[in-house]
């Protein structure tokens, strides 16, 4: 892939240049911070200030050194756009991000995956080029995460239908991607301190209550003052779609606590979003209702019927609307417990619920593997269904997750797909399951190794 990295526009001026100096400024500022505070649960997301280094570094360091317990892969930046106003948001086409720290890589798959759920997002090259609230997070993040890619976003637009439909799409997405969200804002600009301070405690206040809705309201309303607002609230939205409940303000302190000059200033806030009891209500989320499993499973059997023994085509009267989103989605077929055929397609072409009628017709009737399914199989025959996620590249195998992942291996013409629970009946590790998909593929073994094979990760509902 041809490089086209973003160069810093603000080193040397809003952080220093040299890397040595820069990166022990961050460390002074993690080492100032207290203790980290003891919260328990699942982190969402992160709260932190845009000003440069010197005035709100020792704030942000509050949110940013909960990362040292807890590492992240990737991590999604929203943050405003101060000097070029346009609607929606834009989702940089970079392939990575520079700072005297090295280069940050951009995954691309995963924010074409976002810029796909919805139209608010769409490519603003102005909206990047000159902005500073996405690139001064980057180097506190290069030196507490070891290893990590991100995905920037500049919001242009911050009012409640702008956030809301960004919200719903990142939501959509990171509900099977594990990533770190981050929203970067001050808060008030230029009043005297003690009038700054009232004004930020209300923004501190609705933070602290985790209510997006009060806060969107109160800078609607002029109560309040942020400059990453819609940011804020976009981030705080989606960190609750995805089961977050409780917010913690880490840290709050202005432009005047650090130069001494109180007569006009500017707010810096560092907050957390957690889910306090990861794992409640997860396993229901995306999961079809028994009613859509058995569904899904008549027609699966209705359409074998139909060709086997010449009765109607079952027909998609009455599905459910997710029944209706376009998947991808795999039939097997075992007879006594053994594989009679398995079909599958593996892009979101049609309805879920017409994806498995043509499959189950396909794997009965047209796996290679075996012979058409014969009437007296029929009564020993159970069906399994896997109901596809989208599929997303990945640049490390240590993104892998025997058990939820399958693997979609590709080289040149040749490709092969295991689905998740393969791995998980044989009981394989990560290198055999690359090794099993590979051979599936028709190619060495060890080709997943080689820079010119892609890799893809998915995750399946098997039932």
């Amino acid at each position: 892939m041809t490089q086209d990295i973003r160069k810093s526009i603000i080193a040397g001026s809003w952080y220093p240049d040299n890397p040595e100096v820069l990166r022990s400024q961050i460390r002074n500022f993690f080492r100032a911070v207290p203790d980290t505070p003891k919260i328990s649960g699942e982190l969402i997301a992160l709260i932190v200030p845009h000003a440069g280094h010197v005035y709100s570094g020792g704030v942000a360091a509050h949110a940013y050194k909960l990362l040292s317990t807890r590492p992240f892969i990737r991590v999604v930046i929203i943050a405003p756009s101060h000097r070029y106003p346009f609607k929606g948001a834009s989702i940089d086409q970079k392939t990575g991000y520079e700072t005297p720290l090295g280069i940050i890589p951009v995954d691309r798959a995963l924010a074409q995956s976002i810029s796909d759920k919805s139209p608010v997002f769409k490519y603003v090259p102005a909206g990047h080029a000159q902005e500073h609230s996405l690139e001064i997070q980057l180097p506190f993040l290069q030196e507490i995460l070891p290893d990590f890619s991100i995905v920037p976003i500049i919001q242009g637009s911050q009012d409640p239908s702008t956030c809301e439909a960004m919200a719903l799409a990142l939501a959509e997405v990171l509900k099977e991607e594990k990533a770190l969200l981050v929203a970067s804002t001050d808060l008030s600009h230029f009043h005297p301190y003690e009038q700054a301070k009232n004004l930020d405690k209300k923004i501190i206040d609705r933070v602290s209550a985790f209510d997006e809705k009060g806060l969107m309201e109160d800078i609607t309303k002029e109560k309040s003052e942020a400059c990453g607002a819609g940011p804020m609230v976009t981030v705080m939205k989606t960190a609750r779609l995805l089961l977050a409940d409780q917010a913690y303000v880490l840290n709050y302190a202005t432009s005047g606590d650090v130069s001494g000059d109180r007569s006009s200033v500017v707010g810096y806030m560092a907050a957390a979003i957690f889910n306090s009891n990861p794992g409640k209500g997860k396993q229901k989320e995306n999961v079809f209702s028994r009613e859509e499993k058995n569904f899904l499973h008549q027609l699966a059997r209705g359409a074998i019927e139909h060709r086997l023994l010449g009765r109607p085509m079952p027909t998609r009267d009455g599905e459910t609307q997710r029944l209706s989103e376009k998947r991808g989605a795999f039939v097997t077929l075992k007879t006594h417990g053994q594989l009679r055929g398995c079909i599958g397609h593996i892009q979101a072409l049609k309805p879920l619920s017409q994806t498995v009628i043509d499959m189950a017709q396909a794997a009965a009737f047209q796996d290679p593997r075996f012979p058409p399914l014969s009437e007296r199989e029929l009564k020993d025959l159970s069906i399994e269904i896997s109901a596809l996620t989208p599929f997303r590249h990945i640049q490390d195998t240590k993104e892998i997750q025997v058990g939820k992942h399958g693997l979609y291996i590709e080289r040149g013409f040749n490709s092969g797909l295991l689905l998740p629970q393969v791995a998980a009946e044989y009981g394989w590790d990560t290198q055999t399951f690359l090794e099993q998909t590979c051979q599936k593929a028709g190619l060495p073994k060890d080709a997943w190794k080689d820079k010119k094979t892609k890799i893809q990760v998915f995750s399946a509902e098997v039932f």
